[in-house]
């Protein structure tokens, strides 16, 4: 990124998950001004879309200067994209392996559509900067979380919108324990501990058990992978 960037906007995928929550604060620290955008599809754990406003407040009255870049958040209504998925994030089915070896909670064309609405709302708004939480280091397999399918959609989108869009994924590299280690690098302790205890992974939806990395059911593969980078983070001595 070149210096330019601390005076311009961008666009943060913020669903209220763990990932999505620290690339807010990655941007609020490389650009003027961060705008959030979410999206309602019939998600099974939509209560994350919950979590979002009090992460904001949180993030509001962590640091000031984070509080005057925070711009508007958004939400999108995508519906069609669980009425056409037969996943366990868009249907009330077990969590298992698939004959293609990938987990069932994969939905198809999931991040292509997130990074397309995106990109035209961006458009719209006048923003070339788009921020994800795409990860290919801890992640299940999805083929859409892959560095080489986010430079793709950036070829695309440029093309297809004649704008030089840039797609922006901090975490690519990462794992768990490495995205931990990265919030409390962008706003310390404070961060970290607002992300605990506000933003939602768990698949299930399910916010009624709190562990010391947040709260989850405790047995999906999205908080099995939270719990392990929390662990590997702060030490054997955490839950």
């Amino acid at each position: 990124m070149s210096d330019s960037t601390a005076f311009e906007t961008a666009l943060v995928l913020f669903s209220g998950g763990q990932d999505s929550a620290t690339c807010l604060a990655w941007a609020l620290q490389h650009f003027a001004r961060a705008e959030m955008l979410g999206f309602s599809y019939g998600q099974r754990h939509a209560i994350e879309l919950s979590c979002r406003e009090p992460l904001v407040d949180g993030m509001r009255s962590l640091r000031a200067d984070w509080a005057l870049r925070l711009g508007e958040s958004h939400t999108l209504d995508i519906p069609t994209l669980a009425a056409i998925a037969d996943t366990a994030l868009t249907r009330d089915v077990a969590i298992a392996m698939g004959e293609d070896g990938l987990p069932n909670t994969f939905v198809p064309g999931r991040n292509l559509l997130f990074l397309t609405f995106a990109a035209a709302l961006a458009y719209r708004r006048g923003i070339r900067h788009i921020v994800g939480g795409m990860c290919e280091t801890d992640y299940s397999g999805y083929p859409d979380c892959r560095d080489a399918t986010i430079r793709a959609m950036q070829t695309a989108l440029r093309l297809g919108m004649n704008t030089t869009f840039e797609l922006h994924t901090p975490l690519m590299w990462l794992d768990k324990a490495g995205t931990w280690k990265l919030a409390h690098e962008l706003g310390g302790a404070g961060l970290v501990d607002l992300i605990r205890e506000h933003s939602h992974t768990c698949y299930l939806g399910e916010r009624g058990v709190r562990h010391q990395w947040g709260y989850g059911c405790g047995q999906c593969p999205a908080c099995a992978l939270r719990a392990r980078g929390w662990r590997e983070y702060a030490g054997e001595g955490a839950e």
